[in-house]
């Protein structure tokens, strides 16, 4: 059996990192993680071919070839998935869909006639007896939630790991709190299922024998969502770093009550944990009250991000504008906070109502649904009726982004970031790709770009000043580049 699996082009978007890619002599950030375990479920002795378009073309012979299309994806890649789906269906060839695209929008999707929804463990027996059989059904519904310690390590020999930044795995699924605007929870559920530990080290084994020795995404919404097994995993993950003596870094997405436990925090240093993605949202205690973040209500956000940074933890933030209980000074609100806080990687965008959240249905119920959402964090899209002025909205909005992301204003962001921060945990030599990097960066930014003086201005700053987290100073600069393409763009 010859098994084609697509995994679509990400647009020119805030996390794509696409400016990046040229620094550091890669395609794209992240691999298709769900599509390579997906393939580890497979039969071993079906034929798999993998094309992330991301990294490479889909030709017609890659089609051709296939006995079956089966193509996942997020609400992002829903433009590039539809373009590939209706390429396969012109060549003849049946299409199975999957992930989070198809699970909550196949309705968007009527030219595919077999489709995926939820997690797909407990669905594969099936799905493959079907497909050998020639006897596919339209749709497989996941009817629970399925034990992920019987989820197979992802196929690293599909792809060239040369091609991405960062790797990415997956310790747990689900998180216990219950934002309105999110659709995690709609998908995973509200209690964390998680790796066993030994599990997540042979899973890190097979990175350092498929040759990677670099970034990790944990790719896990709220990796502390069971703090008990996540304190685990760390002290597996701190004996597996002194035993291998890797050079990998980790990066994962949190709740801002792990600034609560400090044991926590000084284990996610120990074990190599450099960044963190944490939802702020919204200064306002009544945004944050109105959309169910409770876990970041009566406590001191700023003092939190700082705490963590002093730890050895660089914050990246999310934040949100658009709530009904936003007013007019919302987005002077949001400037200041981030701009004290020191959040360098400040992703904000525009409320969106994603499909079959708590926020969709009630929007839906008050006729304030305008339709579907784009996927794509800072687009600049509005899919339902705000009750703030909707051209301010905009506006504010757009000026907001811009601003954060001048080269004067970012590049004082992360001095303020150094200031807090104190660099612990594993210190990973500089490699030839990170000189080249800051080589090039030089010239880009130090030559080419508007913004030179305030780049010269800063790296002799964090030269003299902050020099040893100078590395991480320039990083975060190239990373800026990036930002400032996406902002302008909106």
């Amino acid at each position: 059996m010859n098994v084609l699996l697509i995994w679509p082009a990400t647009p020119d978007t805030f996390w794509s990192f696409s400016h990046v890619m040229p620094f550091i002599a890669r395609k794209s950030a992240f691999p298709p993680l769900g599509l390579l375990t997906i393939a580890a479920m497979l039969p071993k002795d079906w034929h798999l071919r993998l094309v992330d378009m991301n990294v490479e073309s889909l030709r017609d012979a890659d089609i051709q070839r296939a006995d079956f299309v089966m193509i996942s994806g997020m609400i992002v890649h829903a433009d590039s998935a539809r373009e590939a789906i209706a390429r396969c269906g012109r060549m003849g060839k049946p299409v199975i869909a999957g992930g989070p695209l198809f699970t909550t929008g196949s309705e968007r999707f009527p030219e595919v006639r077999h489709v995926v929804k939820g997690e797909a463990e407990e669905l594969m027996a099936s799905l493959v007896e079907d497909m050998r059989r020639g006897t596919l059904r339209p749709v497989y519904q996941a009817a629970g939630r399925p034990d992920v310690t019987k989820t197979p390590a992802p196929r690293w020999d599909l792809i060239n790991l040369r091609h991405y930044a960062t790797m990415s795995l997956q310790f747990s699924r689900g998180c216990p709190f219950n934002c309105e605007f999110c659709d995690i929870i709609v998908m995973n559920g509200r209690v964390p299922r998680v790796k066993a530990p030994a599990q997540m080290v042979a899973e890190l084994d097979s990175l350092l024998e498929a040759r990677w020795n670099g970034p990790v995404f944990i790719v896990d919404d709220n990796f502390i969502g069971n703090k008990a097994r996540v304190k685990a995993l760390l002290r597996a993950m701190i004996a597996w770093r002194e035993r291998r003596r890797p050079r990998i870094t980790f990066l994962t997405e949190a709740s801002l009550n792990v600034a609560d436990d400090d044991e926590l925090t000084d284990l996610l240093v120990r074990a190599g944990f450099k960044r963190l993605f944490i939802g702020i949202e919204s200064p306002d205690e009544e945004s944050l009250g109105e959309c169910s973040k409770v876990q970041n209500t009566g406590r001191d956000l700023v003092a939190d991000v700082k705490k963590l940074q002093k730890a050895g933890l660089e914050v990246m933030g999310g934040f949100i504008v658009g709530f009904d209980s936003d007013r007019e000074n919302i987005f002077e609100r949001q400037w200041r906070f981030i701009q004290e806080s020191g959040v360098v990687a400040a992703m904000v965008g525009l409320l969106t109502a994603l499909p079959e959240t708590q926020l969709f249905k009630r929007l839906q119920e008050e006729g304030r649904l305008l339709g579907h959402s784009t996927g794509n964090n800072l687009d600049a899209v509005l899919n339902f009726v705000p009750k703030l002025d909707r051209q301010k909205l905009l506006d504010g909005y757009r000026d907001l982004v811009r601003r954060l992301y001048t080269p004067k204003n970012y590049y004082r962001r992360i001095i303020t970031f150094l200031g807090e921060y104190r660099p612990s945990g594993p210190r990973i030599p500089i490699t030839t790709s990170d000189v080249r990097a800051f080589v090039r960066s030089l010239w880009v930014m130090g030559v080419l770009k508007s913004g030179r003086l305030a780049y010269w201005k800063f790296v002799t700053r964090a030269l003299v000043f902050h020099r040893r987290a100078f590395a991480e100073a320039m990083s975060l600069a190239i990373t800026g580049h990036h930002f400032r393409q996406i902002a302008a763009s909106i």
